[in-house]
């Protein structure tokens, strides 16, 4: 998965382009910081900027916003977005600078990262600590500023201090997968910098496997009415809306581009206070009758499904409105007016009634519900122009009348045994009348609905317990829609009901080949409505099969309905890998030309992401399904049980979640406005080295890191700490082999036989999957390594290098089971799926497969007690632009590895080689050869650091990629993926 390391590349792939962002020359500042523009870095020029711009800018004390862009890359419904912002501090004292961006309220952040006096502040994703509970139930210890991130935040804010005469970076990255409401999917961002900014740029990408249709970009939207949950597709909008000023849109069949980027005059004419508004896309794609739409992408799948041209099935709806005192005014007014227009679209099947509720409960139609005629509609009409807001609130009342209105119905002689059932249940605040305890009221509606019918619930205001109207939606099929205070209700209550009220199917199971998944999210829906679409996603257990079979079974009305087909898997593969080329193509594209390094660099590490977009919406769903879960859960072990799968989920994917925390090192500013120096950490040839064959280790007794002081800030989802020069306490020690892969990579093997060491270097591209060791037929273990980019650090001759940035081991018996070891993550599936994190000092067993991590330092994995392999985890606290997280590779043990064992490391286990010098020939000297496997090896005399850099060994290295020395060529060694245990392509290694 190597999530982390996808997300650091976001943030180094931009640093290189960022070295020429970091700190400022002297050279540009004046001593008095008045009128000069140069300072603003602004896209026109300074005589085409009006007066009263000018006076606007002067006037700024904050640090001004010299860029803001913003990078969307959608891949068939899931939306990468990466936010770039460079602050620029124009005076010499030290001011603080806030990065504040509104996100999606169902997207998750995936990294934040500050580059601030060219250092590099990394994020972490933690879990999130128990809360301790005083005497009174409270909370305590509860820090302003906790990345404690509640189901409806959307504001992403942090505070730093800024140097003087110095910029900050601010990289921000978040996932979504956009929802299909009404045949439409939606895509917001918004573009509220409270300020005016020099650079303002917006670039979206549309990729998708289908044709994209009925394509829209709407003008800018104010307000907070569509930002909490709500589509805002209930306010009509105008046939062919006026697109934002300078809005570009390139529309091919299965690749859609927009920009944006007004300047600053241009954004001056819009507002002059930086709150520009929601730019809003929405779009939909051409989709065929059948079984959906199946992609399939290293290992994982994911299926659409949103059928249509079906016929309505009709719906017995029960509505139940909240009228306590508290709804008097615009409310009760914005609810008659919805609930005008949804009599309006009630269809002849359809059978509904009416509740309303405050201290006392009244229902329309006693014990009935009424079909839709003329003289029943008029009748409602009247029953809700004369509801008048009054007392208090008796939710748990108004649900056990409403269930018992509609149960008893449903088991009358009229109901229609294939319709479907539902109450939508409006309120604006909490119980205060009747039963009032949250735990009472959702065991009482369970008990009422019997899993009968569905309940959706909606939230008007600030004053709501929306985790209680979530809790009731989620325990009862239903959805739960927040109407913020300032909302246009009317339009939001008819938009939700829109989206509910055209029910096509019901009783929805969609099965896949027995064995050939796991890990699949939510097979089994209760009601599909028209215009909305079902997504599941899973892992494929037999990556080389060749098809899997799909079923789907579902109600209409009178009918079942079955669908069925064989999915070709390779095809659908190649399929898949050709719309991600075309959206990394269209990432790496289209970039303006203002800082179009750091455009192309976010498109860079964008693309890079995007190889795992299948993946990524698996882990996605899986995190949301977990969070659901958790919610429903009916004991204390069952909500910890699913706590902990969300809680593994969100920290492999990096996802900031209501389970976890955010946490980012602020940089140090002193008084006179400067950064204070970098913590002093010794090079490795400075350190106590160890003795021979041996590797750094962390003692069992040493303690985690504590934050110096916790800052406060309003920080809506990251809690900020600084952290001081770490502490190395003495280390203890574990041997191991020499033989090895670690660094660039350098591969040091050796033969104790022949009492020689030989090394050779592999220069190999990024995404590169490595065969290290390959004896699957027999000890039924294999090693690969994927490769991470770098670029060369300045004055090397190579123009970039490679790491390995994940390794995965996997073992065939006695049952499959695997790890996957990065360098913030152990990922073990043996008898259950762990996740454990590299920060921390622990052991596992797992059957066959042992797991030992010693705190940053080091991962070994034992098999079966006579394999042993050592990975080193290499971390950098504050990293330059060419320096990335990786891993070193070690075999500790090879004893139980048979002699037909292979691999780049694998292959020389069991062997012996030569040494033998040819003579001089003329002017050339005398030469070193190694006889390997009856082949003449040119190699000559180096030093290799191992171990950390704790231990030099010297080595006869073989040049060319080890050209001769290794069987067969580099490509050979190229696995498919990170779990592939196919053979050596010729042979056995014995000779």
């Amino acid at each position: 998965m190597e999530t982390k390391r996808k997300m650091l590349l976001w943030t180094l792939l931009l640093c290189v382009s960022l070295s020429v962002l970091g700190q400022l020359e002297e050279s540009q500042f004046e001593d008095e910081v008045d009128l000069d523009l140069k300072d603003f870095n602004l896209d026109i020029a300074p005589r085409r900027v009006p007066r009263q711009l000018k006076t606007i800018l002067s006037k700024e004390t904050k640090p001004h916003i010299q860029e803001l862009s913003i990078k969307t890359t959608i891949i068939s419904r899931y939306a990468f977005t990466a936010v770039y912002c460079a602050m620029i501090n124009r005076h010499t004292a030290a001011t603080e600078g806030v990065f504040q961006f509104q996100i999606p309220a169902d997207a998750y952040v995936s990294n934040f990262t500050m580059i601030i006096g060219g250092r590099v502040y990394q994020s972490e994703v933690r879990p999130k600590q128990k809360r301790v509970k005083q005497e009174n139930g409270k909370p305590k210890n509860k820090q302003e500023g906790d990345a404690s991130p509640e189901p409806e935040v959307e504001v992403f804010r942090m505070a730093a201090n800024i140097p003087g005469r110095n910029r900050a970076v601010f990289l921000l990255t978040y996932e979504e997968l956009l929802q299909r409401r009404l045949g439409r999917y939606e895509h917001v961002t918004s573009l509220r910098p409270l300020q005016l900014v020099s650079r303002l740029s917006l670039d979206v990408t549309i990729v998708d496997h289908s044709p994209i249709t009925d394509l829209e970009v709407l003008p800018l939207r104010n307000g907070k009415s569509n930002t909490a949950g709500s589509t805002g597709t209930g306010s009509k909008t105008p046939a062919k809306p006026e697109l934002p000023i300078t809005t570009m849109i390139k529309n091919e069949k299965n690749v859609c581009k927009i920009t944006f980027s007004p300047n600053i005059v241009q954004q001056a004419k819009i507002t002059t206070n930086g709150n520009l508004g929601d730019f809003v896309i929405r779009y939909d794609v051409q989709r065929d009758m059948g079984i959906g739409d199946i992609q399939v992408l290293n290992g994982h799948f994911v299926h659409y499904f949103a059928p249509k041209d079906l016929p309505v099935v009709p719906k017995n709806v029960v509505f139940v409105i909240d009228t306590s005192a508290s709804m008097l005014g615009t409310k009760i007014k914005q609810t008659k007016d919805a609930l005008f227009t949804i009599l309006r679209d009630l269809r002849p099947g359809d059978r509904f009634n009416f509740i309303s509720f405050s201290n006392r409960i009244k229902v329309w139609q006693p014990n009935s519900l009424v079909p839709v005629t003329p003289n029943n509609i008029r009748d409602a009409k009247k029953f809700i122009y004369l509801l008048i807001p009054t007392g208090g609130t008796n939710i748990n009342g108004a649900i056990q009348t409403g269930s018992s209105l509609l149960r008893d119905y449903l088991q009358g002689p009229d109901a229609s045994p294939n319709s479907v059932s539902l109450i939508i249940f409006l309120t604006d605040g909490r119980p205060t009348v009747g039963e009032i305890q949250s735990t009472a009221i959702l065991g009482n509606t369970r008990s009422a609905v019997q899993e009968k019918f569905c309940i959706f619930t909606i939230g008007i205001g600030n004053d709501v317990d929306y985790r209680l109207l979530e809790r009731m939606a989620l325990d009862n099929c239903g959805m739960m829609r927040r109407i913020n205070e300032e909302a246009d209700a009317s339009a939001m209550l008819k938009g939700f009901y829109d989206e509910i009220g055209t029910p096509l199917l019901s009783d929805i199971r969609i099965n896949y080949t027995e064995d050939s998944v796991q890990y699949v999210t939510q097979q089994l829906f209760t009601n599909y409505f028209n215009g909305s679409e079902i997504v599941i996603a899973g892992k494929l257990t037999n990556q080389s099969a060749e098809s899997l079979h799909v079923q789907v079974t579902a109600s209409n009305n009178d009918k079942s309905i079955v669908l069925e087909t064989d999915v070709p898997l390779r095809h659908r593969q190649l399929e898949t890998e050709k719309h991600v080329k075309a959206a990394t193509a269209a990432m790496a594209s289209g970039t303006r030309t203002v800082g179009s390094g750091v455009a192309q660099g976010i498109g860079a590490a964008m693309g890079s992401i995007a190889e795992d977009f299948v993946e990524r919406v698996w882990g996605f769903l899986s995190v949301k399904e977990g969070l659901r879960s958790r919610l429903r859960s009916q004991t204390s072990k069952e909500r910890d049980h699913h706590i902990q799968q969300a809680t593994n989920l969100s920290l492999t994917y990096h996802f900031l979640t209501p389970l976890t925390n955010m946490v980012v090192e602020k940089p140090e500013v002193l008084a006179d406005g400067t950064m204070a120096p970098a913590p002093t950490v010794l090079p490795a040839s400075e350190e106590a080295a160890s003795p021979a064959n041996e590797l750094p280790g962390d003692p069992d007794d040493r303690k985690p890191q504590k934050p110096d002081r916790m800052l406060s800030s309003q920080t809506s989802s990251l809690r900020n700490t600084i952290g001081k020069a770490e502490r190395r306490p003495a280390k203890k020690s574990i041997t191991i082999s020499k033989t090895s892969a670690d660094g660039d990579p350098h591969f040091v093997v050796e033969f104790p036989l022949s009492k020689l060491t030989v090394c050779f270097n592999i220069n190999g591209e990024p995404g590169h999957v490595l065969r290290l060791v390959s004896d699957h037929k027999y000890s039924g273990v294999t090693v690969n390594g994927k490769l991470i980019g770098a670029p060369a650090p300045p004055g090397s001759h190579k123009q970039q290098r490679t790491y390995f940035s994940s390794i995965t081991i996997v073992v065939d018996r006695p049952r499959r089971a695997y790890i996957e070891v990065t360098p913030k993550k152990v990922i073990l599936d043996g008898r259950d799926r762990m996740i454990l994190p590299c920060h921390s000092t622990v052991t596992v067993d797992s059957g066959e497969l042992s797991v030992a991590i010693v705190g940053k330092s080091n991962v070994t994995v034992t098999i079966g007690g006579n394999i042993s392999f050592v990975i080193l985890l290499h971390q950098y606290k504050n990293p330059a632009p060419y320096q990335r997280d990786h891993l070193g590779f070690y075999i500790g043990n090879s004893k139980g590895l048979s002699h037909n064992c292979h691999g780049l490391l694998g292959q020389f286990l069991y062997e012996e080689v030569g040494l033998a010098e040819l003579p001089a020939d003329g002017d050339v000297k005398p030469s070193q050869v190694l006889k390997v496997k009856d082949r003449s090896v040119p190699v000559v005399k180096k030093s290799r650091r191992i171990y950390s850099g704790t231990q030099s060994v010297d080595c006869w290295f073989a040049r060319n990629n080890a050209a001769k020395l290794i069987d067969g060529q580099y490509e050979d060694y190229l696995m498919s993926h990170m779990f592939d245990t196919g053979d050596w392509p010729h042979g056995t290694n014995r000779v």
